[in-house]
């Protein structure tokens, strides 16, 4: 049964193969005629070299004829020589056609797979390591171009030459070739019985190499935290580790071949030694001639070479398999949250009217929001609180479709967010997270990554409001200053204004703003503050706030506990209602007042 499954699952990972060579099957198809009719030509020269032999060295009128038949002679060696030249000619021109054929096929899976990758919702990137997805989109998509471009044409090549030899075999003396091919069964058995063993240590291979790449991937984009704590040495042995293991499966799966490398030896250099003695035997028989046999000796590689190499072939197969298996589960993956991308729909400006009713959200199994109701205004400012794990980042994460909600309705200007157009959506909402990704740009790029058009002006004016535009023009080229990636060389506080400065360009009617001052001082906090209840386009905003000097300007605040709303009301209100928030902000103007006395 498991057998057919994977035959099954063979068949339909070439199906696959040729379903991507669109626009490039009939060159495939050419190429792969090509490498037959190259292959089938290896028979050529030595019918040549029989007719020398026999004719010319050891026929009994070989003396005569190298003087009566001089002409043919010569015409003979030109064709040895013509065909070898047609044959290296065909070889060159097709393995040009495998390679355009291959790279375009590599180059349209490998866009294909990036829009896929692009397309998938919050849930795919957190049960996907980044990096597995680079080696599916590198190494994976390598092997399979290299699979398609040398693995089937060195199968295709070899098949023909086996078959060819065959035949022309057959043609010369049918006994002495079923003596030759007695050894093509217990060749086959070994064979088979490699590959069984091999297969399940490539996709074992395959994942320690997974990883390898992720902890690789983690470590260089986590290098400060590494420094940070000194863990530099730790790292190495990790990374020390994960590298043991790859090369110990790596030698494990390569050294798997010497214990059949023996006998597939053993039996190749069989069909020398069966010619020599049965063919043999045979001259001496005047069952055939000595430039038959001549022929035999010239063409026995047809059959030894395909046997010795096949171990090598089966290697590059497996590792075919294994990554094909992995690009084809990219290929068919299925986001939950779609983009349809219409592009003839008229894209419209929200009010940004936002509301929550009896929202539940689960992550798997576990609740992390329940039961949530609240009504946002256009323009209105809401501030959440909670503590850590309380649920906030995963509300305000709803609002833009990254997750969609388990029980309920999130609805945005009075329509279900699950029934507008994410594009349209999205694009009416401006982000800024606490963690902030910068991209490898200059800052102006960062500021104007959501529309590269945007005037100069504007990214100053948006610069501004963030509090960010003293320290950019400080910095050695000002906005022209590349940031290094993920924003190295910036503090925490100055990416935070230029995500923030990002956020505003995009003149959003939803503002949704996580935490996004938390590493700014309190004159900086103020200057922001400011400038969000000064903007000059209508704007809803959602701020996710410890401090209360941030949240004392909210028009409503509200209060998380383990997934509900514990309090709502202003900043006035929840100081009187004497629960978490009076807590907090007893504890904050404690502290302020004892940083003071202190500094005093």
């Amino acid at each position: 049964m498991q057998k057919l499954t994977e035959v099954g699952d063979h068949m339909f990972q070439f199906k696959w193969l040729w379903h991507n060579l669109i626009g490039d099957r009939a060159r495939y198809i050419f190429a792969l005629c090509l490498s037959v009719v190259g292959s089938s030509l290896t028979i050529i020269n030595p019918y040549i070299g029989q007719r020398i032999v026999d004719l010319f060295i050891a026929g009994n009128d070989a003396a005569s004829n190298l003087t009566d038949k001089r002409g043919l002679l010569i015409g003979l060696c030109l064709g040895m020589i013509g065909f070898s030249l047609l044959r290296t000619s065909l070889a060159y021109c097709t393995t040009l056609l495998y390679e355009r054929a291959s790279q375009n096929m590599l180059y349209r899976v490998r866009i294909y797979l990036y829009n896929k990758i692009q397309g998938q919702d919050m849930k795919y990137y957190d049960r996907n390591r980044t990096g597995d997805l680079m080696t599916k989109m590198t190494g994976d998509l390598e092997m399979v171009r290299h699979s398609l471009a040398w693995i089937i044409k060195t199968i295709i090549e070899s098949l023909t030459v086996f078959i060819a030899a065959v035949v022309y075999f057959f043609y010369i003396d049918a006994e002495l070739t079923w003596w030759l091919l007695i050894l093509s069964p217990p060749i086959g058995i070994v064979a088979f019985i490699f590959a069984r063993r091999v297969r399940p240590m490539y996709v074992d291979l395959r994942e320690r190499l997974s990883q390898l790449n992720t902890t690789t991937q983690e470590n260089i984009a986590g290098n400060r935290v590494v420094k940070a704590f000194a863990r530099e040495e730790f790292e190495i042995n990790k990374f020390t580790e994960k590298s043991v293991n790859y090369s110990t499966a790596n030698k494990k799966a390569a050294l798997v071949w010497l214990d059949y490398f023996p006998y597939l030896e053993i039996f190749s250099q069989g069909f020398s030694v069966i010619l020599m003695l049965a063919g043999g035997l045979f001259v001496m028989n005047g069952r055939i001639t000595f430039g038959e046999f001549s022929a035999f000796s010239a063409l026995v590689w047809g059959l030894s070479n395909p046997m010795r190499s096949i171990g090598i072939i089966i290697n590059d197969i497996q590792r075919f398999f294994a990554s094909l298996t992995k690009i084809i589960e990219v290929y068919y993956a299925h986001p939950e949250i779609v983009n349809n991308h219409n592009s003839g729909t008229v894209k419209r400006r929200y009010n940004g009217r936002i509301q929550f009713e009896h929202v539940s959200f689960k992550y798997d199994s576990v609740t992390v929001l329940e039961d949530i109701n609240f009504t946002i205004e256009p323009g209105e400012t809401i501030a959440i609180m909670g503590a850590t794990g309380s649920g906030k980042t995963t509300l305000i994460n709803l609002i833009p479709r990254f997750y969609d909600i388990t029980k309920g309705r999130v609805l945005v200007d009075g329509k279900d967010v699950r029934k507008l157009e994410l594009d349209e959506l999205r694009g009416n909402i401006g982000i800024a997270t606490q963690d902030v990704l910068l991209f490898s740009d200059t800052i102006d790029g960062n500021i104007a990554y959501s529309n590269p058009d945007i005037p100069e002006e504007d990214v100053f004016k948006f610069a501004e409001l963030a509090a960010a535009q003293d320290f950019i023009r400080k910095m050695p080229e000002g906005y022209n200053t590349v940031v290094g990636e993920r924003g190295v060389g910036l503090s925490g506080g100055q990416k935070q204004r230029i995500a923030l400065a990002r956020a505003l360009a995009v003149q959003p009617p939803i503002l949704i703003l996580d935490d996004t001052t938390s590493a700014v001082d309190l004159e900086t906090e103020e200057h922001i503050q400011k400038s969000l209840r000064e903007l000059d386009f209508p704007c809803t905003k959602i701020i996710i706030a410890q401090r209360v000097s941030t949240t004392s300007q909210a028009d409503r605040i509200l209060i998380l506990d383990n997934g509900r709303v514990i309090e709502e009301g202003t900043h006035a209100e929840l100081l009187a209602k004497r629960g978490y928030y009076y807590d907090v902000f007893k504890l904050q103007i404690e502290g302020i007042g004892r940083g003071a006395i202190a500094h005093g």
